[in-house]
C-alpha cells in the first residue's frame, strides 16, 4: 500500500497537432519568413485553365518548385510564358494546405537575360556613338530615284513579302535584289554583315549594283532582333558605300543598327516607301506641271496677241505701219523661239518616256525571266562537257587499269605456263604440310582445270 502512495505518476502524453495545424504553420512560417522573393528558372509544364489561372513548374539543374499564377493574362510579362522559356518571377512562398503541397504564388514575370542584353545595348551604343558612327554628317542622302534597290533580310519571311510588294505597287520600273540571310539565331549577324559587304562591292561578286539596300527583318522580341545589335553589323552597315535604310522590326523597336543606318524606317513596309517614289504620284505631278506650263505659254500669247491688236488700232493705224515692223519681227522671233522650246520639251519629254519604256521593257520579269532560261541553257552545256570530259577520263582509266590487271594479274602467269593448286574449298595450297593422302585437289591451268587425289 506505501509503494503505492509513493510510485512515480505517469506523466500526460503529449499533445498532438492535426495535420491541418501542422501545414498551416508551415505555411505561415514561410509566407512570414520568407515574403516575396524573385526566382529564377525554366517553365515546364505549363498548363493553362479555362478559369485564366496558370500552373507550371520552375526548375533548374538542381530541384523544381510548383507554381501557380492566378489570373494570369493580367499579369505582367505573362505574354514570355511558354516551356521551356527561362524566367524571372516575382512570387510568395506558400503551401497548398489541401496537399500539403510546398509551391509559389507568381505576381508577375519576365524573360532572364533582358536586363543584361540592355546593359550590353547601351554600352556598345555609347561606344559607337563615342566614334562617331551615328553622326548626321557621315551618313549618305538616299537617291530620290533609284533603278536598283538591294534587299537583305530572310527569303522566308513576312518581311521580303512587304518590301516586293510596295516596291512592285509604287515603282514596277525598280530591280529588287535580294540577298537572303538568317535574321535571327546565332552567328547570323556575320551572314548578315556579310551580305552588306558584298553588296558594297558588287562587281567583285558577281551582283547587280544596287542604288540603295534595305537591311531588316520583321517583328519580334528583343532576343530575336539582338543580332541586329551586334557591332558587327553596325560597322558593316558604317562601311558600306551605297546609302543603308535599316528596317527592324516595329516601329517601337530600336536597334544599334537604326542609329548607324542612314535612314531608319519603323517596317520592313515604310522601308520600301521611303526607298522609292510612287508612280502614280510622280504621273500626276507632270500633269500638273504640264498643264501650268500650258497655261502660262497660252497667257504669255494672248497678251502679246493683245498688245499687237492695241498698237495697230492706236497711232501706228494711222501710218505708222513702218514703226510696227521691227516690234512684229521680234514677236515673231519670240514666237518662234518659244515654239521651238515647246517643240524640243516636248521632244525630250517624249525621249524620256521612250527611254523609261526600254529601262522597264528591260527589267520587265519576261526578259529576266529569259536572261534565266539562257543562263541555265548555258550551264547546262557546260554541265554536259564537264559531264563527258569526266567520263572520258574515267574509261580511259579503267582501260588502263584493265591493261594493267591482265599484265599483273594470274591470268598472265597461266599464259607463262605457271598453274594453282587448290584444296577441295577453294584455298590456294602453299605446301605439301597443307594436304594429306587421299585429299582431293584441282590445279587450275591457262585452259581449265585438273582434279586429282593426292598418294
Amino acid at each position: 500500500m506505501m509503494d503505492d502512495l509513493f510510485a512515480p505518476k505517469p506523466s500526460p502524453a503529449p499533445k498532438a497537432l492535426s495535420v491541418t495545424q501542422l501545414v498551416r504553420r508551415m505555411k505561415n512560417l514561410l509566407e512570414v519568413e520568407l515574403g516575396e522573393v524573385w526566382v529564377e528558372g525554366e517553365v515546364s509544364n505549363l498548363k493553362k485553365q479555362a478559369s485564366g489561372h496558370w500552373y507550371f513548374s520552375l526548375k533548374d539543374d538542381g530541384a523544381q518548385i510548383q507554381c501557380a499564377m492566378f489570373g494570369a493574362r493580367k499579369r505582367p510579362g505573362s505574354e514570355v510564358m511558354a516551356d521551356g522559356v527561362k524566367v524571372r518571377a516575382f512570387a510568395e512562398p506558400s503551401v497548398y494546405e489541401a496537399r500539403g503541397q510546398l509551391q509559389i504564388i507568381v505576381q508577375r514575370v519576365e524573360r532572364a537575360g533582358v536586363g543584361e542584353l540592355q546593359a550590353r545595348f547601351e554600352a556598345l551604343k555609347r561606344k559607337l556613338q563615342g566614334e562617331g558612327l551615328f553622326d548626321a554628317e557621315r551618313k549618305q542622302r538616299i537617291p530620290a530615284f533609284p533603278k536598283v534597290v538591294g534587299i537583305i533580310t530572310s527569303d522566308t519571311g513576312a518581311a521580303i513579302r512587304d518590301i516586293l510588294n510596295i516596291l512592285e505597287r509604287r515603282a514596277p520600273w525598280v530591280q529588287p535584289v535580294l540577298y537572303p540571310v538568317r535574321v535571327q539565331g546565332k552567328g547570323a549577324e556575320l551572314e548578315i554583315a556579310r551580305a552588306i559587304g558584298r553588296m558594297s562591292q558588287p562587281e567583285k561578286y558577281d551582283i547587280p549594283r544596287s542604288d540603295v539596300l534595305i537591311v531588316g527583318r520583321g517583328g519580334g522580341s528583343i532576343e530575336d532582333l539582338w543580332n541586329f545589335n551586334e557591332e558587327v553589323v553596325a560597322r558593316a552597315i558604317a562601311a558600306s558605300t551605297i546609302p543603308v535604310i535599316s528596317a527592324v522590326g516595329h516601329e517601337i523597336d530600336f536597334t544599334i543598327a537604326d542609329f548607324v543606318a542612314d535612314l531608319r524606317a519603323p517596317t520592313p513596309s515604310a522601308a520600301a516607301e521611303l526607298a522609292v517614289p510612287d508612280g502614280e504620284e510622280l504621273r500626276a505631278r507632270l500633269g500638273i506641271l504640264k498643264r501650268r506650263l500650258t497655261r502660262r505659254v497660252h497667257d504669255r500669247t494672248e497678251r502679246l496677241a493683245m498688245m499687237l491688236e492695241n498698237l495697230r488700232r492706236g497711232v501706228l493705224s494711222r501710218g505708222g505701219e513702218r514703226l510696227l515692223r521691227e516690234p512684229v519681227m521680234r514677236l515673231d522671233s519670240v514666237r518662234g523661239r518659244l515654239s521651238s522650246a515647246m517643240e524640243s520639251e516636248f521632244r525630250d519629254r517624249q525621249q524620256r518616256i521612250k527611254e523609261l519604256g526600254r529601262t522597264l521593257a528591260a527589267h520587265h520579269p519576261a526578259r529576266q525571266l529569259q536572261l534565266r532560261r539562257d543562263h541555265l541553257v548555258r550551264l547546262r552545256g557546260q554541265f554536259e562537257r564537264a559531264a563527258n570530259r569526266s567520263l572520258d577520263e574515267s574509261s580511259q582509266r579503267l582501260h588502263r587499269l584493265r591493261s594493267l590487271l591482265r599484265t599483273l594479274g594470274p591470268e598472265s602467269a597461266f599464259e607463262r605456263g605457271f598453274s594453282i593448286a587448290l584444296d577441295s574449298t577453294g584455298r590456294i595450297i602453299r605446301s605439301t604440310a597443307d594436304v594429306a593422302p587421299g585429299d582431293e585437289i584441282q590445279t587450275k591451268m591457262k585452259d581449265g582445270v585438273i582434279r586429282s587425289t593426292v598418294k
